[in-house]
């Protein structure tokens, strides 16, 4: 009687933890997307909440996608022309990367890199991201893309 209880608890044991696995938002292929070490990050990014922080690992460490995606919380006016822009306000000639604050405190900075990634890890490709950024939050107000 124990015995089959123990089977019996080490089958449904087995079974969540391959649902949960399935479920860890990695992609079934094995690749994994491009992220700058959380330890690379000033110390604002590090304290902040993980998504805050995931969307500040891939913008910066993903310049070539990111710098084609617009922002639709109404920071173009403060000079930003992409959602990158919303993480990183620059980056010198040895790479150094100068830090923006504003994703930390811009829920919707953070949802577009976050749907970014979701799509990408999904196998779309830069302009169908783009298009389906585009479709989602156009109703925030203007692209900061000119």
């Amino acid at each position: 009687m124990y015995k089959s209880r123990f089977v019996l608890f080490l089958l449904i044991a087995t079974l969540l933890l391959g649902s949960l696995s399935a479920c860890s938002g990695q992609s079934s292929d094995g690749e994994h997307l491009a992220m700058l070490p959380l330890d690379q990050m000033p110390a604002n990014v590090r304290l902040a909440p993980v998504s805050v922080q995931t969307a500040y690992q891939f913008a910066t460490a993903n310049p070539d996608l990111m710098e084609q995606i617009p922002c639709y919380c109404g920071c173009g006016n403060i000079g930003h022309n992409s959602n990158y822009d919303c993480y990183v306000s620059g980056v010198d000639d040895k790479g150094a990367i100068t830090f923006d604050n504003h994703a930390l405190g811009c829920s919707i900075c953070v949802d577009i890199t976050q749907d970014a990634m979701r799509m990408l890890d999904d196998g779309k490709s830069h302009s169908e991201i783009r298009t389906a950024i585009d479709a989602t939050y156009a109703k925030y107000g203007p692209s900061n893309i000119p």
